[in-house]
């Protein structure tokens, strides 16, 4: 298995794309279409909130059908909390997608990004459509994964290469989320292709089960957008014999896909609104799974750590605390925590307590890019980890006026 962060989802065989300039944003790339020449099964998950954008709700009855072909994607306007106009909105760009490609509206998915409340400026879509269909091309992965970022601040693109039997196999995908990152499966929007040829009940196993220990493990400000959306399309070009059971293939295929999902994952919550570091953190020896991700997800969206990890105070006084409402099962009186990453290790709390530790040292290690927060709750046989970010003053001032 060998992981590549130059390549795109036009890597993928028969897979199409482009990003355009449509006229929703002043200048940069704002409508995407990504298209397979060969029928695609198709899986999701979608955000949990209640309020969902109308896209989010054309694509749960989409992703019903047998085959899908394309997706198209809108970013300055999430479309979402426009009432009957908005799911008519979404449809339309379904329908004028499927005119384009010859296919049917049934085939498309439809996924928007940027401001609630806002209604879409169809006189600017539909066109952008029309104009991004005639430009597809196998070489247009890099401009497309351009078109769906709003304050994103760098690409999140990568691909795996891995052997089914003697053939090799790709999966490629493309994310989108800054702010608004709190998936339960911001707007956190990612689109996988590959050219396994797989049943759809498998693809959706294996994309929902990785999704639970990736997307869902990764927290920017505890938001929970409405428009959180996870897409794979497997168009089979790779010709291996059918995935329709858990045999070995499969467990290589879901293998490739978890490690491509956390590679993203990763690049989403470094790539935090505002900031300047990666946490991650580390929960061990749980009574159980479910306690492992509670307690690691309820640090990594404490605002008091993210704002000491900015700060590179070793507080590990907010850990602790955090653990402790997080509705976990853990025991005061059994946490170990330490910092960790390149420049070494130090371990501020043992049992519950505080010990004796280099303060300059432990400064040292959260001044970096990137830090690990280990928690051993000595209670157990099961850990999880989840990741986030810092929280900076650049966070306030970017959603202080997101629409002003």
């Amino acid at each position: 298995m060998k992981l590549f962060y130059d390549k795109s989802l036009t890597d993928v065989p028969y897979f199409k794309a482009i990003g355009i300039h449509s006229g929703l944003k002043k200048k940069k790339n704002d409508l995407c279409v990504i298209y397979s020449e060969k029928a695609c099964v198709s899986a999701a998950t979608f955000t949990t909130n209640k309020v969902k954008a109308s896209p989010v709700l054309l694509d749960m009855e989409h992703i019903k059908n047998d085959k899908t072909f394309a997706i198209v994607v809108n970013s300055g306007n999430a479309n979402a909390c426009n009432g009957e106009d908005g799911y008519e909105n979404a449809l339309a760009m379904a329908k004028i997608t499927a005119e384009c490609l010859n296919i049917n509206e049934e085939e498309v998915l439809v996924c928007s990004t940027g401001v609630i409340g806002v209604p879409l400026p169809m006189d600017i879509v539909l066109p952008g459509i029309k104009e991004a269909c005639s430009k597809l091309s196998y070489t247009g992965g890099n401009e497309a994964a351009k078109a769906i970022m709003t304050t994103d601040t760098i690409e999140k693109k990568v691909a795996v290469e891995f052997s089914i039997g003697d053939k090799k196999a790709i999966i490629s995908a493309m994310a989108k989320g800054s702010g608004m990152i709190h998936p339960n499966m911001g707007t956190m929007l990612s689109f996988i292709a590959t050219n396994i040829n797989i049943d759809k009940n498998m693809l959706s196993k294996a994309l929902k089960e990785s999704v639970e220990d990736s997307y869902n493990m990764i927290s920017v400000d505890g938001d929970t957008s409405t428009n959180d959306t996870v897409i794979i399309l497997a168009n089979g070009s790779l010709e291996n014999p059918i995935i329709d059971q858990e045999n070995e293939a499969y467990v290589s295929f879901k293998k490739a896909l978890h490690t491509l999902n956390i590679e993203i994952a990763k690049m989403i919550a470094k790539d935090g609104e505002g900031a300047t570091k990666l946490i991650e953190t580390k929960v061990l020896n749980a009574p159980s799974l479910e306690d492992a991700k509670i307690s690691s997800k309820a640090v990594i969206k404490s605002s008091l750590v993210k704002a000491a990890i900015f700060g590179s105070d070793p507080n590990w006084g907010r850990i602790i605390c955090a653990l402790g409402y997080s509705s976990a099962n853990i025991n005061p009186n059994n946490v170990d925590i330490s910092f960790s990453n390149s420049k070494g290790s130090v371990q501020t709390c043992k049992n519950g307590a505080a010990l004796e530790f280099d303060k300059n040292f432990a400064v040292q290690i959260l001044n970096e890019p990137a830090t690990t927060i280990t928690i051993d709750l000595h209670d157990g046989d099961f850990s999880a980890t989840a990741w986030g970010c810092d929280l900076t003053y650049e966070y306030v001032k970017i959603n202080g006026c997101y629409t002003t």
